[in-house]
């Protein structure tokens, strides 16, 4: 999994508590922060006996640390990795029930985008130097070399399922769930801590988040960073259930001579995308909405709109390079810039 800096991940933290508005009385809150998933992670419960708030939390913790180990895609040891060492020997793999349903569902995903949002492109991101915990320096990867991984075509539907048996026809697949894998464990997470008896709760990592209930009399109020400086965007209230991830080129990128190169790849150009600086998806599925988050900031301000109606996303935010906002009605009305509004917002037909 591509790993965030921690100094994101405090940020995050910070920007997300200032805007958590309660009730005019205050309210019994539970705080935990765990470092998971190379982030910062923050459980928040309110109203909530202190003994059943730390006995939940702390079952997301256990289950988070197992995330994390069995769905990394290049520390040796986890689950996906031995998975990967298959598949490059062209060998199958009984996996766990686990990890089974975040592969089929990301290929479900990965057909949905047309191939936008593709975890079987590890090898290019590895080529790119992204497979660490620091950040990549030196030059880029040669064209040809980026062209031989492009030439072995790996994608979703190269793996073949036969119930719990995982295979693969095209031995360079190279599984990484980086763009995936954190919004399904945020969602997981709320199910286990409603599970659990807790009803009003929001879990932040690093900016991406699920929230289930409410903060006191109000909904949970969350801002979405602006991509082009420090501070946030604008900010919305998040509904019971709801998830709100964003990706963004700023936040991980290999620098050489001056120039930047963000860590979100075009599996088509085998190349970093530039043209969006972020994605923000609003969904019932923590998963759908971190799929759908890489794959429209893949697919750029001219085809955002297609893919998004072709993922079944109902609330979508895209920011260009220049600082244009692209949004459908729906997430216009849930919007509110802080500050000035940007000066190009371009309005789509509604999803």
């Amino acid at each position: 999994m591509i790993q965030q800096p921690a100094m994101r991940s405090i940020v995050w933290c910070t920007l997300v508590s200032l805007f958590l508005l309660g009730c005019s009385r205050p309210l019994p809150e539970f705080h935990q922060t765990l470092f998971v998933f190379g982030t910062l992670v923050e459980i928040t419960i309110v109203n909530e006996e202190p003994e059943r708030a730390t006995s939940a939390a702390k079952r997301v913790d256990e289950k988070f640390q197992l995330m994390h180990k069995d769905w990394h895609a290049w520390k040796p040891g986890g689950e996906l990795a031995i998975l990967n060492e298959h598949i490059a020997a062209g060998q199958s793999l009984l996996i766990s029930e686990t990890l089974l349903p975040l592969l089929t569902q990301s290929k479900q995903l990965y057909q949905q985008s047309d191939g936008l949002f593709n975890p079987a492109i590890g090898a290019l991101i590895d080529l790119w130097g992204f497979h660490s915990d620091e950040l990549p320096e030196g030059p880029p990867p040669e064209q040809d070399e980026i062209q031989v991984l492009l030439d072995k075509r790996p994608g979703m539907d190269d793996l073949q399922f036969e119930g719990n048996q995982v295979s693969s026809t095209n031995p360079f697949v190279q599984l990484d769930l980086g763009g995936y894998a954190k919004g399904y464990a945020l969602d997981d997470a709320i199910t286990i801590l409603r599970s659990r008896g807790v009803a009003n709760a929001i879990v932040n990592a690093g900016g991406d988040l699920c929230v289930s209930g409410r903060h006191g009399e109000r909904p949970w109020r969350i801002g979405i960073r602006h991509p082009q400086g420090k501070g946030v965007l604008a900010s919305l209230d998040a509904q019971d259930g709801e998830c709100v991830l964003t990706s963004g080129n700023y936040e991980r990128y290999r620098e050489h001579d001056g120039k930047r190169y963000p860590h979100i790849l075009d599996p088509r150009t085998g190349k970093p995308v530039r043209h969006i600086a972020s994605a923000t998806v609003i969904h019932g599925d923590g998963g759908t909405a971190d799929a759908a988050a890489t794959a429209l900031t893949v697919a750029g301000p001219d085809h955002w709109f297609r893919i998004a109606k072709q993922m079944g996303l109902k609330y979508v935010m895209v920011v260009d390079e220049a600082g244009t906002v692209y949004m459908n009605p729906q997430m216009a009305e849930r919007i509110v810039f802080e500050g000035a509004p940007p000066a190009d917002i371009v309005l789509s037909d509604p999803l």
